[in-house]
């Protein structure tokens, strides 16, 4: 009967390290992804290398923080099955609509209806907890609102990234050794933003390993099914699978039918929910940066839509400051120094003044609302199916 349990647990674990790499691959390169920065197959690639690096330098701290400060009931190895299978379950029904759920949220919902049900939940961290999910939308919205509608134009003359057509780079085999180089329209600007999107889908990578993979293993580490090390591993190697599998419809989810990226806006969104997920971490917080992501997409979509002038623009009384009212009118100009000619072709996400942004035309209202939505739904329904299970089924 133990090994049957531990041969259960395992396979349900590789089931919810799979659908967390549905849903974070998503969220770390779908911006890159949106803006054609790099293939679908390229992100699952690297999703899985930084995801595994992640989980390996830092999540055994967070592997331990589930397993034993938000509640203080032991996870035998059939509970732990029931928990991991919940976790699996609400993330697969996320991934098949095409959202991308909240790992951490869906995870300590789970584990929260553990608490409740056998009244061992520490209240006072998951109020912590549940705090900080409340604040830090909210912060990324607004961050990426003010970014979108004062900063943007500036930005995008500072970056002024066009992508070019054909390869980023070439392989030179005519030396002894193959070498890379610029691809034949690539200029070293195109380059450096390229990497700049790249690195900071890696570095997004990096944390959902840290943070996520742990709500894949931590029920069995917990228990003494697995050891730390071998349990990183095999849920790495889950999220790796999910990433080249499943993650698919999320990325076209966040890269293309939420908002339509350029190179810039997706550079924006990326080092906005980094930050904030990197400080949320270093309170020991278990961060949402699915809804982090999502909210700063939608955030500076409506900065953009919002926009009618620089913000040095409205300080120094050049212009009159716009209600938000006023802001739909299509007769309103927006702000850009730099108009489209064919020895000056107009910078990525650069709006011209012909032509005023709607709110419909940088992030879908109805794909969004979608999106929220589910985003709350899924953890509700880890915590009502745990806290049903193991409150009124006397086997657990």
């Amino acid at each position: 009967m133990v090994e049957v349990l531990f041969a259960l647990g395992l396979v349900v674990a590789v089931f919810v390290g799979f659908n967390i790499g549905g849903s974070s691959t998503g969220v770390a390169f779908g911006p890159a992804v949106g803006s054609n920065t790099v293939s679908k197959l390229t992100a699952a690639a690297l999703m899985t290398v930084f995801a595994l690096a992640g989980g390996l330098l830092v999540g055994p701290a967070v592997v331990e923080s589930l397993g034993s400060d938000l509640v203080t009931t032991p996870f035998t190895p059939l509970i732990s099955i029931v928990v991991l299978f919940f976790i699996g379950f609400a993330l697969f029904l996320s991934n098949v609509a095409g959202v991308p759920a909240s790992t951490s949220m869906t995870a300590v919902g789970a584990i929260a209806g553990l608490g409740l049900a056998r009244q061992t939940l520490n209240a006072n961290l998951m109020l912590e907890i549940v705090s900080w999910w409340l604040v830090s939308p909210i912060i990324a919205f607004w961050v990426s609102g003010v970014i979108g509608r004062y900063f943007y134009p500036r930005l995008v003359e500072w970056f002024a990234v066009s992508q070019s057509e054909g390869a980023l780079l070439n392989i030179d085999r005519s030396g002894a050794l193959p070498r890379p180089e610029l691809g034949e329209n690539t200029t070293p600007r195109e380059f450096v933003g390229t990497a700049v999107v790249i690195g900071i889908g890696c570095y997004m990578a990096f944390s959902a390993g840290a943070s996520n993979v742990a709500n894949a293993v931590a029920p069995l580490v917990g228990n003494g099914s697995l050891n730390m090390y071998p349990a990183i591993l095999l849920g790495g190697s889950a999220i790796g699978l999910g990433a080249f599998t499943i993650a698919r419809r999320t990325m076209d989810t966040v890269g293309n039918d939420l908002t339509e990226l350029p190179l810039v806006a997706a550079i924006v969104v990326a080092s906005v929910a980094s930050t904030i997920v990197t400080f949320l971490s270093a309170l020991g917080i278990p961060a949402s940066f699915v809804i982090i992501a999502t909210m700063s997409i939608v955030g500076l979509g409506w900065g953009r839509a919002t926009r009618t002038t620089r913000l040095s623009d409205t300080v120094h009384g050049e212009v009159p400051a716009a209600s938000v009212g006023s802001l739909t009118a299509d007769d309103t100009p927006t702000v850009g120094d730099q108009t489209e000619t064919p020895d000056h072709p107009q910078p990525i996400g650069e709006e011209s003044r012909e032509d005023v942004p709607k709110a419909s035309d940088l992030f879908e209202p109805g794909t969004t609302a979608r999106v929220i939505f589910l985003q709350n739904v899924v953890p509700s329904i880890a915590t009502i199916a745990a806290y049903l299970v193991f409150r009124f089924l006397p086997v657990f």
